[in-house]
């Protein structure tokens, strides 16, 4: 199935996996802060070099569940996926097709 990549509002799917990763990796930021760790730390913690860890928490990087569980892991944390409704500020119109009447953007959720 190839997904669609232009909506009507303009926006992309690529765009909205951007915004997605750099939401992540900010989580994961404060949370590497919170408990003290710095990247190397991080990355001794998951068996990987300083440089991936930096890949992984540029926010250019396209995550994926994988990646984003071994840092959880290494974090002594889960990783949770939850459908919300958008705020209003982001709101658009629909965009005809056959997903879901209920389906909703993808947004991690931390502990």
């Amino acid at each position: 199935m190839a997904w669609r990549t232009h909506t009507e509002g303009g926006r992309t799917a690529d765009a909205a996996g951007a915004r997605l990763a750099r939401h992540a990796t900010a989580s994961l930021a404060g949370l590497l802060a919170e408990q003290g760790m710095s990247r190397k730390d991080l990355a001794d913690t998951m068996g990987v070099s300083p440089g991936r860890v930096s890949q992984i928490l540029s926010g250019d990087e396209n995550l994926t569940m994988r990646s984003l569980a071994a840092v959880a892991e290494a974090l002594d944390l889960r990783v949770e996926i939850s459908f919300s409704e958008r705020p209003a500020a982001e709101h658009r119109e629909p965009v005809e097709s056959a997903r879901s009447p209920h389906h909703r953007p993808l947004a991690p959720v931390h502990r």
